[in-house]
């Protein structure tokens, strides 16, 4: 009786599930496939819902299918920390009190850190951060190659190389979207300069573009599996990246078989037809049929909203293309605001600030350290002169779509006070220089009042009047995130530093023997100084945690392991744009900007010669080289083995070096692996970064460092077959601690 009972209870609770199960929309069906589910989503959505989702509905945000059950999609800026809410149409702040953040470091200096670990801290604390904002797409992270050190957006990307940019994009976007959190690559492609970016129409081989500029791309849709991609401004092969047959249909979509969602830059969209038609899905930020910002149907008539909807009814379209377009957005969707084991977000943490102290420490860079200054010798220290007007200036406020509002921000003169308090070290302050005395961004406001009347003579005066009385002298000058500096929307119009500041320096130098200059920015400058100046910081735009981070490493808490990720030329002479004279290119028209749709052609001569390549090519000596870095300890590279001699196509080699700390601190290196193919048949450059490991060591401890590479690592892009070819031959391994210096060698055949 029992079992019969059991059954008939069995056989009921089946039923009911049955029903509840055939009850359930497919779309919604969490037990049926993202593919089941999004066809079945399309089929139940109306042509003006289709339409909705892939154009903005207010600076930020995208709609929904609320019929349906599709909560709205909301964006954020935010590679190094989620920007602060707007209004519905304009860039003005929204007046929130729970939008602050956690500034996390630019992204030159994570790329700095040449440790994929920290890439991917760097994405789970921003992921979780973002999700607390109810944000679904963080817009980044960047990855555009620094070919000159003029464009004020390279403290948004990752260096010069490559592989570096490569390996580094992959762990970020991984974390990132560990969280629920798309990410939204940027800007894809060729966007290497700032100024007049969308009349820029760039020519380039097809080795140098496929070989330079979209493997960190590349790697971030094939490997990263980013869910978004981000349109550049620039045009190549004249049509605007935003809706370009050749980067998104061709390359993006069909080679790569990328299945996210192109997104508009704002701003980005042109033309209706080519947004239809080649390969944008969501747009973003236009301003359309004359209409100006805040205008009150803007969104409307957007060239993927009303316009669209016309053309489809006038059958001038048909709806493959919007099928395509919303299919990956509700793939999108299902990835994000639709996954039922999405996180929960955290805001302002100590675990993100911790992750914010963490990189930034690792990313600096110590560039110069004659007679061992640095670090600052705390026990014999007394007096401790900090100068320049980046010591106390906050960086977090500024630089376009980068900038923030954050919690807080500890200044370089804050953390050295803080630091040294502990020793009873006094820790005085002189301005040095005026740059830049404004506070505000989009309505962000840092609260300072830096205005000081005073000459640059005086200033100057009572700097070295201080100096002369200190044991040491910190100065924090560089860059900052004005306009014409590391800014978007306009590129530098100088290599130098700017507000007199070498005119301080040099007098600093005088006055003072322990002098440490730290550089604060996002790309290189001219220290026509240098060799006057015994200890030499690059310090990066690193955020929230700043005065932290850089007083752990000046006094020696931290011992510096951050690497260059990009070539420090001593003169813009040494970059292959400026010295074959294609920087910033050529206008078709005269009038250049002024003139309406003009366009300035600007060819890429030096093709695949981009940074340390560069170098080797011309043979030219940088004041520092790509892959640099120096630390308080010593370290011994030995003992260089490959796997094998001879490797097929389908084979890989590994080569293993011994490292030891041969100094009584504890430190980190960077071991770097290049390879040299040694004859080839078309014109290759003579090293490629290939490969990198980094180790830490206490004082004595060896420990082995192997790095594997596969014929790929061998391969060029072969422009008559549009592929990847690798040559059979002798090849070489050169390995070290920077480029210029590659001690060990071993050579290999690939059959």
């Amino acid at each position: 009786m029992k079992r019969v009972v059991l059954c008939g209870v069995l056989s009921l609770a089946a039923t009911v599930m049955s029903q509840a199960q055939q009850s359930v929309p497919v779309y919604l069906d969490s037990s049926r496939s993202v593919e089941e589910r999004v066809e079945d989503a399309l089929s139940r959505m109306t042509l003006q819902e289709k339409i909705r989702v892939i154009h903005a509905q207010s600076k930020f945000s995208s709609a929904g299918v609320p019929r349906l059950g599709f909560p709205d999609f909301w964006t954020d800026d935010g590679p190094h920390g989620v920007r602060p809410d707007v209004l519905w149409d304009e860039w003005e702040q929204a007046g929130q009190t729970n939008d602050s953040c956690v500034a996390f470091p630019a992204l030159t200096c994570l790329a700095a850190t040449w440790n994929p670990h920290m890439a991917r801290a760097y994405g789970e604390a921003l992921g979780e951060e973002a999700l607390y904002r109810g944000k679904d797409m963080i817009l980044g992270p960047g990855v555009n190659i620094f070919r000159t050190p003029l464009n004020g957006r390279n403290f948004e990307y990752m260096g010069e190389d490559p592989f570096l940019a490569s390996t580094m994009v992959v762990p970020y976007i991984q974390g990132l979207q560990s969280r629920g959190v798309s990410a939204c690559v940027k800007h894809y492609c060729l966007n290497n300069d700032e100024e007049c970016r969308h009349q820029v129409n760039v020519i380039v081989s097809d080795r140098a573009l496929h070989e330079i500029y979209l493997p960190a791309f590349k790697a971030a849709i094939r490997q990263g599996k980013a869910w978004a991609i981000m349109g550049a401004y620039n045009l190549y092969r004249n049509e605007h990246n935003c809706h370009n047959q050749w980067t998104l249909n061709r390359i993006l979509k069909h080679d790569w078989q990328f299945d996210g969602v192109v997104v508009s830059d704002w701003g980005g969209t042109h033309d209706t037809d080519k947004a239809v038609k080649n390969g944008l899905d969501m747009e973003f930020g236009s301003w359309t049929n004359g209409l100006t910002m805040g205008a009150s149907n803007a969104y409307d008539n957007y060239f993927l909203a009303l316009p669209y909807i016309k053309g489809i009814q006038q059958g001038k379209y048909g709806t493959g293309e919007l099928d395509d377009k919303v299919r990956r957005v509700l793939r999108l969707f299902y990835r994000t605001t639709m996954n039922p084991r999405r996180p929960h977000g955290f805001l302002c943490s100590e675990a993100h600030y911790e992750a914010a102290r963490r990189i930034a420490q690792e990313g600096i860079v110590l560039l110069q350290n004659k007679g061992g200054v640095l670090p600052i010798d705390i026990a014999v220290a007394r007096r401790v002169l900090v100068v320049g007007e980046n010591a106390i200036k906050m960086m977090t406020v500024g630089g376009g779509s980068s900038s923030l509002k954050v919690q807080h921000e500890i200044s370089p003169l804050q953390g050295l006070r803080s630091r040294l308090a502990r020793q009873n070290i006094q820790v005085d302050f002189a301005r040095g220089y005026v740059g830049d005395v404004t506070g505000s961004y989009n309505g962000v406001t840092t609260g300072q009042d830096l205005a000081d009347k005073r000459t640059p003579d005086e200033l100057i005066a009572e700097a070295v009047a201080k100096a002369r009385e200190a044991d040491y002298v910190v100065m924090f000058g560089g860059l900052n995130k004005s306009d014409f500096q590391d800014c978007e929307g306009h590129d530098r119009k100088s290599y130098g530093l700017p507000y007199g500041q070498d005119q301080l320096i040099e007098a600093l130098a005088k006055a003072n023997k322990n002098l440490v200059y730290v550089n604060i920015s996002g790309n290189p400058v001219a220290m026509p100084w240098h060799a006057r100046v015994p200890a030499i910081v690059q310090g990066w735009f690193i955020g929230s945690e700043a005065g932290t981070a850089l007083a752990s490493v000046l006094v020696g808490d931290t011992s510096p392991s951050g690497k260059l990720p990009y070539t420090w030329v001593s003169s813009l002479d040494e970059v292959g744009a400026h010295a074959l004279d294609t920087y910033p290119g050529t206008w078709r028209k005269e009038g250049g900007a002024k003139v309406s749709g003009n366009i300035i052609d600007e060819e890429y001569k030096e093709g695949i010669y981009v940074g340390y390549r560069w170098a080797d090519k011309e043979n030219t000596h940088p004041l520092f080289a790509f892959g640099h870095g120096l630390s308080y300890t010593t370290f011994a590279l030995t003992g260089l083995r490959a796997s094998r001699k001879e490797m097929s196509a389908g084979d890989t080699i590994a080569f293993t070096v011994r490292v030891h700390n041969t100094g009584r601190r504890a430190g980190s290196e960077t071991v770097q692996l290049y390879i040299r193919d040694i004859k080839a048949s078309v014109d290759r450059p003579y090293k490629e970064l290939k490969g990198f490991q980094k180790v830490s060591l206490k004082p004595g401890e060896s420990r082995d460092v192997t790095i594997t590479i596969d014929s790929q690592a061998l391969s060029y892009y072969d422009e008559a077959t549009s592929s990847w070819k690798a040559e059979p031959g002798k090849f070489e391994a050169l390995v070290g601690n920077a480029s210029d210096n590659l001690r060990l060698r071993t050579s290999f055949d690939l059959k």
